[in-house]
């Protein structure tokens, strides 16, 4: 029998994107519908103008530039009757996506709400006299077909084996990484060398870049402030140091001392983790501020006159330590587990002692671990908002004096860029500093082989400091969220401690109504909203993560490490760079996003892609390719061979993917605090929005629902993931799956 292609007619694969195609360009509107798209209305009033497809515009004379879509889409039936072998066949498809996605590009970069962008097309053409808007989803499914019969042109040529399943997942990959990470990136480059009258100025940049305000060390010379660059970097480097030291010590305490109760420790570091970040700087401003509980108890037993010592460094370095060494521990733990017993006794063997073995064979193999726990410390300080929100002071970071740039009485949306720059070249320079230092040195220990061996304990010093230490900060962290639960019951911290409820009923408050139930409390928009936007985004996340990490490990493909690079970028990204450049290149056409609820999805979806990419590249690496040459052999290709054989076998990667991301979707600010808008409002904004009120009960009555609910989805995933058994062995591999995971998914958070 012969098929559908070599008896004539088009190749199903190209018929399926030219309906989506003409779907796109002659039924759904190609502009934004202000409703909102599902709300039909476009469609029950008739399609009118504003809201009419491509090919309704271009038959009434609107919008001609819209028109040569129309016939690139029409232009795959030139193939009629010719098969997939011919080489015309992927010549000309290559040729139709790539101009039809071109110019859909051109034209709505070039033609605005004020018609040409650019002053050199109006010099060239003269005056439009007519203007567009950002692009709807009539446009969308145009440009996903256009990319996508690219990809099929590009497969008949041979790329990646004449594959169309992988190399439309890379042309997909690419683009959207493309649009959503490299180009509002570039914007924001763009739009920092932007005037206060609209024109380009290398000079006025150089001259904001390198302003006193930024770069002055006055601090150093007895003056009263360093520049608010300086004190980001001081205190990122201080807290990367810190809470990785604080990690490795809580990881040795588990693994290394015979502690009993290790799960119970690794149960409270998930605390911090899924708080909403700038709560334990409030929890701090409860107990050591003016009128804080601990400041006024010293205050009345040794005279102490009270003072704002903790609004400034001291604060944030406290606020940030609690934050984020739970995250080094998790890093960390995974790698302590990792170093082989076998080599540690090799080193007692050779007579070295308990202090030797540690110093000169464990913590060398640790390297890769501490690199990667500095490295998100680091990253974390630099791109939090919300403690040095409430408790910065005078001391000045970048993160606040970017959302003071963008929403202040400046508006400055230049001098934003200009500081998100400096925040992410200061990342940048983090990552590669962490890749040189590790350098090319290999840190395996496990070879596959079983190990029998038992990790040595710790010296006997070194033990009693660990205990010390962690014995302290558990104790501290325990205080704290005390106060955190406690403060939500208390009338007025401070003035009024009687016990109240009215905190939690003002924010979620329920009542009846003739319509049923009504959600009276402040709290509820923003709490389902945050709810919607996080569970939409966690799937969509952990797909394209398990998709891209499919691509890395299964496939090799002409440049594929700028590939990884690519889709990694965003890990180095601070949030409230993604935030900034969100804002300036989704506010205007082509791609106008700003105030809904689309880019809010969108920014979660690739900030937090990279831990999905790494939770998959991790489990992927531990299934054979031999299973996915079987399922080829048999037939299958290789969309059926990953739907139906790679990904079940990637069951905790998926999960941990979808955990991490609907905790972070939940609980993000940096990023967040520059999209969200009275429609599409989120619980920490809400709670910040509190903050500034100095309404604090509210704010801590939220923060410990929010709490509740993530640590009910963190327990249920976990629960799933527990169940997990393989084989006969099934604890064992699973005990050493773990172990290998581990780290390269907590790197990856």
């Amino acid at each position: 029998m012969r098929s559908r292609e070599q008896s004539g007619g088009l190749h199903p694969t190209v018929i399926l994107w030219m309906a989506v195609g003409m779907l796109g360009f002659a039924v759904l509107p190609w502009y934004g519908v202000e409703d909102g798209f599902f709300g039909l209305s476009w469609l029950f009033e008739g399609y009118p103008l504003e809201f009419a497809p491509a090919l309704v515009l271009s038959l009434k004379g609107e919008k001609l530039w819209l028109a040569p879509l129309g016939l690139l889409m029409a232009a795959p039936l030139l193939l009629w009757g010719r098969q997939k072998s011919d080489p015309l066949f992927g010549k000309l498809l290559v040729a139709i996506g790539a101009a039809g996605f071109a110019w859909m590009l051109f034209q709505g970069f070039a033609i605005g709400l004020r018609g040409w962008q650019f002053g050199w097309l109006q010099g060239l053409f003269g005056e439009l006299g007519d203007r567009q808007f950002g692009m709807g989803y009539g446009a969308l499914l145009v440009g996903l077909a256009f990319l996508f019969l690219f990809s099929v042109g590009l497969a008949a040529r041979g790329a990646v084996g004449g594959d169309v399943f992988v190399v439309s997942t890379i042309a997909f990959v690419v683009a959207a990484v493309g649009l959503f990470i490299f180009m509002p990136i570039l914007q924001m480059l763009a739009n920092a060398l932007v005037t206060e009258d609209g024109s380009y100025s290398v000079t006025t940049f150089l001259g904001k870049l390198f302003s006193a305000r930024l770069w002055s060390l006055d601090c150093l010379a007895g003056g009263s402030r360093c520049g608010v660059a300086w004190n980001s970097l001081f205190l990122a480097v201080l807290v990367g140091v810190l809470t990785t030291v604080l990690g490795l010590v809580f990881a040795l305490m588990v693994t290394r001392t015979g502690f009993r109760y290790g799960k119970l420790l690794r149960a409270l570091t998930v605390l911090p983790i899924i708080t909403p970040p700038f709560v334990i700087g409030l929890a701090i401003i409860l107990l050591f501020g003016l009128s804080g509980a601990v400041t006024q108890t010293f205050s009345e037993l040794f005279g102490i006159q009270p003072t704002r010592w903790i609004y400034g460094l001291p604060g944030l370095l406290i606020a940030q330590l609690l934050a984020f060494t739970p995250i080094a521990f998790l890093v960390l733990i995974g790698v302590v587990e990792g170093v082989s017993p076998s080599m540690e006794e090799a080193a007692q063997t050779l007579r070295a002692n308990r202090w030797q073995t540690f110093w000169t064979v464990s913590l060398p193999l640790m390297r890769p671990g501490l690199a990667n726990a500095f490295l998100l410390g680091f990253i974390e300080s630099m791109a939090d908002f919300g403690n040095p929100l409430v408790l910065g002071g005078n001391f000045d970071v970048l993160s606040t004096e970017i959302f003071f740039a963008i929403v202040g009485a400046q508006n400055d949306e230049a001098q934003a860029a200009i500081l998100a720059l400096v925040l992410l070249a200061f990342t940048l320079l983090a990552f590669y500093a962490q890749r040189f230092w590790l350098g090319k040195k290999s840190y395996t220990t496990m070879s596959g082989k079983g190990d029998a061996g038992m990790h040595p304990q710790l010296p006997t010093g070194l033990k009693r400091a660990v205990y010390g230490v962690a014995g302290f900060w558990v104790a501290f962290t325990i205080f704290i969220y005390a106060t955190i639960f406690y403060g939500s019951f208390v009338k007025l911290w401070g003035v009024d401690h009687s016990l109240t409820f009215a905190h939690y009923v003002k924010a979620f408050a329920v009542g009846w109504n003739e319509f049923g139930i009504h959600w009276k409390g402040s709290a509820w928009s923003s709490f389902w909203t945050t709810l919607q936007i996080a569970l939409i985004s966690s799937p969509l996340t952990a797909a394209i993560g398990l998709l891209t990490a499919y691509l890395l490990v299964r496939q090799n493909f002409a440049g594929k490490n700028a590939f990884e690079f690519g889709t990694m970028l965003s890990f180095a990204i601070p949030g409230t760079v993604i935030g900034v450049s969100y804002v300036i290149a989704f506010n205007v056409p082509p791609i106008e996003l700003t105030g809904t609820g689309i880019i809010l999805v969108l920014s979660f979806i690739f900030r937090n892609m990279p831990v999905g990419v790494r939770a998959g590249v991790a489990s992927m690496s531990q299934i054979d390719k031999s299973l996915d040459e079987s399922s080829l052999t048999l037939g299958a290709n290789s969309w059926q061979t990953f739907h139906r054989v790679v990904l079940p076998l990637l069951r905790p990667a998926i999960v941990a993917a979808l955990v991490y991301s609907f905790v972070r979707a939940m609980t993000a600010i940096s990023a967040i605090i520059f999209l969200v808008s009275a429609r599409y409002d989120m619980s920490t904004s809400y709670i910040v929005g509190r903050v500034e009120n100095n309404e604090y009960g509210i704010a801590i009555a939220y923060s410990a629902v929010l709490i509740g609910v993530m640590l009910a989805v963190v327990g249920l995933m976990q629960l799933v993931v527990g169940r997990r058994n393989i084989g006969r062995r099934g604890h064992e591999l699973s005990q050493s799956r773990t172990n290998v995971s581990q780290p390269a998914f907590s790197g990856g958070s």
